[in-house]
């Protein structure tokens, strides 16, 4: 009998050991969140997926960018005359994120979609059509197995601050954890010289830029231009405005529009911006059919313009500077167009066409930021190479958009020497930015923190029992199993001294 109880207790201890240490040890459950937002800009439409863990970090979750898909064909604005194609066009990338999100977790995922300045200039240019659109996109989105959140046109100023929020975010500089995998880029954090402080914005798209940061004033000439942000406990006062028409895209069609008008009735322009050798046409009706050029409309004797490019950089700039307005500033200082700016502040994120312009020109390096001097040599040196050149050396790049790299170059540069007046003394604090991490630098993922009130933190998964309980029920069995293996030892192994005693 005591055998039997011998055995059975020290199987039991054993037993007890093993169950518990299983059940301590066992791989918690990953508690992951996803959220989804669509990009809707004027020349292409972009759908990104982020992930966050639902535990508490520090008042927030950790976001990070875990898929993005670009969509086929125009942006969404570019399907005025054809609306019920605009949603189905989103379809293919909406299927993307369903393969990338756990099935389980499609109906609990937020999905928004904001549109940008290509639907904000045809809902001035026809506002049936750009309700039409909308409408469009949100049959596809509702018709998606995702938790849909809403499509809408944002404001150029709720773009510049949420990709504020966004670069601001990323970089650590509202003080939040950031996941340790991510300290691979802790190089560009370490560059960025007020890290202490938070960094402006450059954004750059096809129909609008815009400019955001937090000024060293405390008060504003214009407060129109100013939004406070309570971020984690600590207020901000940003600065932002968005200048509509200014896109990379629209400004060039600006630029052809005035150099149009300045010809002698000639259908024939000869375009320093554009390289030598290189031949366009286009029609003057959709040259002309767009808020940003329609003042600018006349009648001409033609109706189409045929562009030949010269590759004159220095002409280029002269041209491109006619479209920044700096003779009337009603304030103590102004960018251009009158509107008022303050006196730049900090470190400067640049990102999206900004980004890829620039790193097309290889003009983006951290390492050793390229100085102003350089860089504006270097754009002249492209511009000056013929376009058989050029379109050998890139036959990989889609024709349209190696043709303008040389136009984009010289505008980006007068859009920050001659527009924000940036100069040589602080031309290296504008940091080209393509990825933080493993996200992209834009506005979608300040979107979509704004939206879920920065992330709403869950209880985190924690194992079955604390660490004290563990380890004090790991400690009794094994002096259970101690026990019980030491008392059968001293029964079967009866010591002299117990033995002369029962004799």
């Amino acid at each position: 009998k005591i055998l039997l109880i011998l055995g059975f207790l020290s199987t039991l201890a054993v037993i007890a050991l093993i169950a518990v240490a299983v059940t301590q040890n066992k791989p918690l459950p990953k508690n992951i969140k996803y959220g989804i937002v669509l990009d809707a800009g004027s020349s292409h439409t972009n759908l990104y997926v982020y992930e966050w863990p639902a535990e508490k970090e520090n008042d927030t979750g950790v976001v990070q960018q875990v898929e993005v898909c670009k969509v086929e064909g125009p942006g969404i604005s570019g399907y005025s005359h054809a609306v019920e194609k605009a949603g189905p066009s989103l379809a293919q990338c909406l299927r993307q994120a369903e393969d990338v999100i756990p099935s389980k977790q499609h109906q609990e995922t937020p999905v928004y979609l904001g549109a940008t300045a290509g639907m904000r200039l045809l809902s001035l240019e026809n506002k049936s059509a750009a309700d039409k659109v909308l409408s469009s996109v949100e049959k596809t989105l509702r018709s998606a197995p995702f938790s849909f959140q809403g499509a809408r046109i944002i404001s150029g100023q709720e773009e510049g601050a949420y990709g504020w929020i966004t670069i601001n975010y990323l970089l650590g500089n509202f003080k939040q954890v950031l996941y340790q995998q991510q300290s691979g880029w802790t190089k560009l954090l370490h560059s960025l010289k007020s890290i202490s402080e938070t960094s402006g914005a450059l954004d750059l798209g096809g129909a609008s830029t815009q400019i955001t940061f937090v000024p060293n004033e405390l008060y504003s000439e214009s407060p129109e231009n100013l939004l406070y942000f309570r971020l984690y406990g600590k207020v901000y006062l940003v600065y932002t405005h968005s200048f509509l028409c200014y896109g990379k895209d629209q400004a060039l069609q600006q630029k052809l529009a005035r150099d149009l008008q300045a010809s002698t009735s000639n259908s024939s322009l000869l375009d320093p911006c554009f390289h030598q050798g290189y031949q366009r046409t286009i029609n003057i009706s959709d040259l002309f059919k767009n808020p940003c050029t329609s003042a600018k409309k006349k009648q001409f004797p033609f109706s189409q313009l045929y562009i030949q490019g010269d590759g004159d950089y220095q002409k280029c700039r002269r041209n491109i500077q006619k479209l920044f307005n700096k003779t009337n500033c009603p304030y103590s200082s102004c960018s251009f167009n009158g509107i008022y700016l303050p006196p730049l502040q900090g470190d400067f994120g640049a990102f999206s066409a900004f980004y890829f312009v620039m790193n097309f020109l290889n003009l983006t390096s951290e390492q050793s930021p390229v100085a102003l001097d350089k860089v504006a040599s270097a754009i002249e040196s492209f511009c000056a190479r013929p376009w058989h050149e050029v379109k050998t050396a890139y036959h990989q790049i889609k024709e349209k958009y190696l043709s303008e790299y040389c136009f984009s170059g010289a505008y980006i540069l007068s859009l920050l020497e001659n527009g924000y007046e940036f100069t040589e003394k602080n031309w290296q604090r504008i940091h080209f930015l393509g990825k933080i991490g493993s996200s992209d630098a834009g506005w979608t993922l300040g979107y979509m923190l704004n939206l879920t009130n920065m992330i709403p933190a869950e209880e985190p998964a924690v194992p079955p029992l604390s660490h004290g309980s563990y380890v004090g029920l790991m400690v009794l069995c094994s002096l259970v199993l101690v026990s019980v293996l030491l008392f059968a030892w001293l029964l079967f192994h009866k010591p002299k001294c117990l033995q002369k005693g029962i004799v």
